[in-house]
């Protein structure tokens, strides 16, 4: 599912140039996902489309997250610091936020894989139609030891 989604965020950029589901299929498909994948794709992404409905409530800055021990097994202790490093450099708001959580409880198994957890934030961005600023794309795309130290 999350080659699915790595293929739309590089080829739509934005969630409405896609089509609609029966076309985005046919293309998919051509491409060379399989059927199971671009469905459960396509699905995680009705429940993003949600989401970001769901969530666009303003919380104050000053507001606290506290997560619930399901979440903390299901997301890992590596997904959850990750999302309060986001929190914290002020890139990943409260809706933003609870979108990604949202989503990453969507995802079948426990704990999360940081990598799977960081293609879910860039998906959340890339459908409220932000782009997230280089750094962080540099956190969401190179990892640790790729890294040049200045």
């Amino acid at each position: 599912m999350f080659d699915v989604l790595v293929y739309l965020y590089e080829t739509y950029w934005r969630p409405d140039a896609c089509p609609d589901h029966a076309q985005l299929t046919r293309k998919l498909t051509a491409v060379g996902f399989e059927n199971d994948e671009i469905q459960e794709a396509l699905s995680w992404l009705d429940g993003l489309a949600a989401a970001g409905e769901t969530f666009q409530g303003e919380q104050g800055a000053d507001s606290l997250r506290v997560y619930a021990p399901a979440e903390i097994e299901h997301l890992g202790e590596a997904s959850v610091g990750f999302i309060s490093f986001l929190e914290s450099a002020g890139v990943l708001p409260g809706p933003m936020r609870e979108m990604v959580v949202d989503r990453a409880m969507a995802i079948p198994g426990a704990p999360l894989d940081l990598e799977d957890l960081k293609i879910i934030v860039l998906m959340v961005f890339w459908s409220l139609g932000e782009e997230p600023d280089a750094l962080i794309l540099d956190e969401l795309f190179v990892a640790p030891e790729d890294r040049l130290i200045h």
